[in-house]
């Protein structure tokens, strides 16, 4: 093919009765009128928008990720150098990384053996003049108990960071996991009871200064482009996780009552077993992020159950207190015994709404054959 004569193309260009007084070094905002009924509206905001008021806060922060929304929050709060945040050892990693990643001490604490969370009354023993933070981790999709940690938050003027990433929907006392501190965090990992095609997350709070600070430090700690007022992160949810998470928002609460009716069956059939049921608390809405029971011999259960192409999983096989990476802070077997001894012992079993009655009655099966052999 010859190439286009340029001569021709310039004079095109003349032919046009266009008058120029400026020309932008680009413009996608043109790129975007000319296909804009094919492409996502604004996702990103409609999802904050929504995610605001199902939690019942006045603001929702979307971030590129769970572990982001802890990091950010904890850096909204001051959290520094030489600084120490409470949390739980029996959690996902990304609670002990991200106080690490800032240069601040992660305090661990053990758990309430019944609830797997973070146990109150344990914690003030652990507050110092270093103490900025208390991390409570909703885990499993129950809610800690909230009042007793909050009364020590105001009594110490500490700071409260929900890590909610496996708790949207639930409640503590009629009130939304997350809106209960100062902040509340949010994973949309796949794997979550509201998940993504990908990562993302969210922050949410009634708090206006901080929330000024989570939307700045998401962005380069830029208001206005290119000037910068602190050290931020890149951190902004996608746009195509939001619009898929906000067609699901309108789902969760039917699939965490279709959680909870699974939970309750497997409650009824594995009951008067060498099993440790989950407990709810009275004053909990329980979701079942995980449907996690105790049990001895836990890791021929685990063979048995995947021999039989049954779905399960050890959250947490390690306590955080005695992973490698954090060896530096002294704490050894023996710190926190009911983490410990519940890292050997917990599976979790498939919960998941769309779990079939037969498929469930599969799993009981199994369970219930290996205890009588």
């Amino acid at each position: 093919m010859p190439e286009p004569n340029i001569s021709e193309i310039k004079d095109t260009k003349k032919t046009t009765k266009e008058s120029v007084t400026s020309v932008p070094l680009l413009d996608l905002k043109r790129q975007y009128a000319s296909i804009k009924t094919e492409i996502l509206g604004l996702e990103v905001k409609t999802f904050e928008e929504s995610v605001a008021s199902y939690c019942k806060t006045k603001f929702a922060i979307g971030v590129a990720s769970g572990t982001d929304a802890l990091l950010i929050s904890l850096r909204a709060c001051g959290v520094g150098t030489g600084d120490e945040v409470i949390i739980p050892t029996f959690s996902f990693f990304a609670t002990a990384g991200v106080v690490h990643n800032l240069g601040a001490k992660p305090v661990f604490v053990d758990i309430n053996p019944e609830t797997y969370n973070l146990d109150p009354d344990l914690i003030q023993e652990k507050i110092t003049k270093k103490t900025k933070v208390i991390m409570p981790v909703h885990l499993f999709g129950q809610t800690c108990d909230m009042d007793p940690i909050l009364d020590l938050a105001k009594k110490y003027n500490l700071k409260v960071v929900e890590d909610a990433a496996q708790a949207l929907g639930a409640e503590y006392k009629s009130k939304k996991a997350g809106s209960l501190g100062d902040l509340g965090c949010f994973s949309f990992f796949p794997s979550k009871n509201l998940g993504g095609m990908g990562d993302g997350g969210m922050v949410v709070t009634s708090n206006p200064e901080l929330a000024e600070k989570i939307k700045l430090l998401r962005t380069h700690g830029a208001k206005k482009k290119y000037y910068h007022d602190i050290v931020g992160y890149n951190s902004r949810l996608d746009t195509l996780q939001a619009a898929v998470l906000n067609v699901k928002l309108k789902y969760l609460d039917s699939w965490s009552k279709k959680r909870r009716e699974n939970a309750q069956v497997y409650n009824q059939q594995l009951k008067g077993l060498e099993i440790t049921l989950p407990k709810a608390e009275s004053f909990n809405y329980h979701i079942y992020n995980q449907y996690t029971i105790a049990v001895k011999n836990r890791d021929e259960l685990k063979d048995i159950l995947k021999q039989k192409g049954i779905g399960c999983e050890v959250y947490y096989p390690v306590p955080l207190h005695l992973q490698e990476c954090f060896s530096y802070l002294g704490y050894k077997k023996g710190s926190c015994t009911i983490s410990e001894m519940k890292a050997s012992d917990v599976i979790s079993l498939p919960v998941f709404p769309e779990l079939t009655e037969a498929e469930q009655n599969y799993v009981i099966s199994a369970i219930k054959q290996f205890y009588k052999h």
